[in-house]
């Protein structure tokens, strides 16, 4: 009797390829599936200004925009965004010249800044659904994005100034 060697394995790698709606542009990735969005853009597509802080989806510093809502980044699967609009900080607007961008420069609201990318997200949100906010709409929108510098103070006044920019005629 012969000995029967056992068949050579074959291992085949399959690249899923994911095409994502970001800032306007179809962009592909090969990326995991479970693979946190911010993950995905800093890693795989080299867009660094959403930041991480958490990993828990608590500190909003990876704060991005989906279907014009802002959502964490950080816990968010690849396979949950899929033919969804993503937005971030870079797709804001091409020239830095979005009204909360501009109202940040001008209130002077960063201090270390490792926020702010978060902060800015968020707020220009809230001012797609409620254009001229109080301050205690602002509190509340804005109580999920922790700035360590404790801005808070300014980041509220820029967001007034930012309606202002947005609607002069308000």
């Amino acid at each position: 009797m012969r000995a029967c060697s056992p068949s050579p394995t074959v291992t085949v790698n399959i690249a899923l390829v994911t095409t994502l709606k970001i800032n306007g542009q179809s962009l592909d990735t090969d990326a995991a599936p479970d693979t946190p969005l911010l993950w995905v853009l800093r890693d795989h597509l080299r867009m660094t200004g959403t930041k991480y802080g958490c990993g828990m989806a608590l500190c909003g510093a990876c704060t991005v925009h989906i279907d014009g809502q802002a959502t964490r980044s950080c816990v968010l699967p690849l396979q949950a965004v899929e033919a969804r609009s993503i937005t971030t900080i870079e797709g804001l607007s091409k020239d830095r010249n979005h009204p909360v961008q501009r109202a940040w420069l001008e209130i002077d609201v960063p201090q270390c800044g490792y926020c702010q990318s978060g902060q800015i997200m968020a707020a220009a949100a809230l001012l797609e659904s409620n254009p001229h906010p109080t301050d205690a709409e602002i509190d509340a929108a804005m109580s999920g994005n922790i700035c360590r510098c404790g801005t808070y103070v300014r980041i509220r006044q820029a967001i007034h100034r930012a309606a202002q920019l947005r609607d002069p005629s308000a």
